[in-house]
Parts: C-alpha cells; structure tokens; sequence
C-alpha cells in the first residue's frame, strides 16, 4: 500500500513547528512594511545651539506628520564638513539638508546680498513680515538653478564686533583692525566702509587666529560668541548691531523633485514650524550669552549706532543703483507689518 509522503493527522515534530511559526511572522511583516524616506541633515553648529534644537523640533514634527514613513538624520558640529562643503554636498544631492548663512548663500545666488546690507530693518516686526511675505519667499527660492532651495529662515540675531585689545565705540576705532568675516562680498564692503582689513576665515579656525593675532577681532551675534568661547580672547564687545542676516535652511533640489506633493508640504510645514520654535529659544539664548559673557570678563560696549549709521549710508546708495539689489531693497523698504 503506498503510504502519503506527510502523514497529517498526527503531529508534526516540535522543529517544524518552529519554521512554520517564523514563517508566518516573516510572512506578516512583510505585509506591513513600510518603506522610510531617510534625509540626511547636517550642519556645523554643536547640538546645544537653538538652531539646532529647532532642527530636532522638525524631525519629530515630520516623523509625526508622515505617520513614520520620513526620517530627519542630523549630523551636528561639522560631522560631514564645513558650511561651504555641506552646502556643495546639498548641490550634488549627497546631503539632503542643510543650515546656511545668508551671507554664504551669496555666492549661489545674487538675491541674499540685499540680507547684508547694514540697519536694513526698521524694527522686528518689519524684519518678520519680510521673511515670512512673497519677498522673502522669492529670495528662498532664487538659488534653484545651483540646486539649492531654500525652505524658511531661522534667526541668527543682530551681527556685532568683539576685540582683543581695544574696544570700539565708534566707527573710527575700527580703522586699521583685521576683522574677521563670512565670504561675503558685502561684509567686505562694510569693513572697508569703516576703515578696516576683512579677513575671511572659517569659522571653526577662528579661535586659534584670534589667539595668534591672525585677526584682530570678528563680528557675530551673542551665543555665537558665547558658545565659541572666543570671549576667551576677545574682552571687549560692542553691540553696534550692524546688520541682521538669517540663517537659512535650505534643501537639495535633488531630494525635493524626488519628493511627493504630500511629502514637500509635510517638510515644508515641519520646517515653517521649526522657525517658530527657534525664534523663542533663540531669544532665550541671547540673554543668557550676554549675561555669560559679561560674567567671564567681557566689557558690553552700547555705542551710539547713528554714527555707524552714517557710516554705512554710501552701502545703501550703491544698492538702491544695483539692477538687481535696488528693486529687491524697495521691496523690503515697502513692506508694512
């Protein structure tokens, strides 16, 4: 009599019960596997920096957004390189985010000169409405034939100079000091407007400069200064606020064609409310450098900003004249909160 290859009325030995169940576990995940959209961002800021927390905000928010199916990598304190070398990666579409200062964005597209211009804004408000009105988007959206798309702005605070050896409480202390600056053609034009040397250096380079009197002093806004420790070395900061340029948190062109119609809104509302967020820490941030700083023995210098107001007046003039930065100046000059 020919017997059945599997007899199935008795009991399978305990070992195929075992595949039989890893099987079905197998065979159910793969049913409900979702595939991640992961985006790599990174930037050179350490993760205590407000900017960088407001990064962290947005990936929860696009994780939460996408019911899990977008992921936000980020890789802090120049993991990947540095500003310029991340915003090439983002270029070429091996990174996928990154942060940016307007100042840098200069060299990718001509719109962000008009953010270097000194005492630009009238007041916050005037500042925001800017930012957040069809100006400011069509600023964000200049550098797309560079690849670069810009998503929203974050704050970076008002720009003042710090010293080693002697304060500045007017334009005209400036004269003959090496300052170190972005490359920015723009910041050029300042310092040469104040008597100064511009000397570009990377950032990450600067605290040995100022060590060594490479630079006799630079310019940025308070927790930059604080959490650089360049306080250190330079005792002396006087807040003359000369300009006030975002940072900027841009996207590669790369990544977002690749993107669904859904997907970019869910970035996109992630990044706008990320904005948000950092401008609350971001004040936060301020006071307590400013009191910090203070603290380690720096003396704060309120100087009278009319006079380097005056000074900077000829930068204004040959904007208003420049094709392309005079009408995006009377733009902004327009603008009502």
């Amino acid at each position: 009599m020919n017997r059945p290859l599997f007899n199935f009325a008795r009991p399978l030995p305990a070992a195929f019960g075992c595949v039989w169940a890893v099987l079905a576990l197998l065979l159910a995940g793969c049913g409900g596997q979702r595939e991640v959209r992961v985006i790599k961002l990174a930037h050179g800021l350490d993760a205590s920096h407000p900017v960088h927390k407001a990064m962290a905000h947005m990936a929860k928010r696009l994780a939460e957004r996408s019911n899990g199916t977008m992921r936000i990598d980020i890789y802090t304190s120049e993991q990947l390189g540095n500003e310029r070398e991340c915003v090439e990666l983002v270029q070429l579409g091996g990174l996928g985010m990154t942060k940016v200062s307007g100042s840098v964005l200069e060299a990718f597209a001509n719109e962000f000169k008009v953010f270097g211009l000194p005492y630009l804004w009238r007041d916050e408000a005037h500042k925001l409405a800017v930012w957040e009105g069809p100006v400011g988007r069509d600023i964000l959206l200049s550098p797309q034939k560079k690849f670069i798309r810009g998503l929203t702005y974050y704050e970076s605070g008002s720009r003042s100079f710090y010293t080693k050896d002697r304060p500045i409480r007017t334009p005209e202390d400036i004269v003959g000091l090496k300052i170190r600056v972005q490359e920015s053609p723009m910041a050029f034009s300042l310092i040469r407007a104040f008597g100064g040397s511009a000397t570009p250096i990377s950032f990450g380079e600067l605290y040995t400069a100022l060590q060594q009197g490479v630079v006799d002093g630079a310019e940025n806004n308070p927790p930059s200064l604080h959490l650089s420790r360049h306080y250190e070395v330079c005792k002396y900061y006087s807040l003359d606020e000369h300009t006030t340029i975002p940072d900027v948190l841009i996207v590669s062109t790369h990544l977002w064609e690749s993107l669904t119609p859904e997907q970019q809104r869910w970035l996109q509302e992630s990044a706008d409310e990320s904005a948000g967020v950092q401008r609350s820490l971001w004040g936060e941030a301020t006071a307590t450098a400013l009191a910090e700083v203070q603290k380690a023995g720096v003396e704060i210098i309120r100087p009278d900003k009319k006079l380097f107001i005056a000074k900077a007046a000829k930068l204004h003039e040959d904007a208003q004249k420049d094709p392309l930065i005079g009408p995006l100046v009377r733009r902004i000059l327009e603008v009502q909160p």
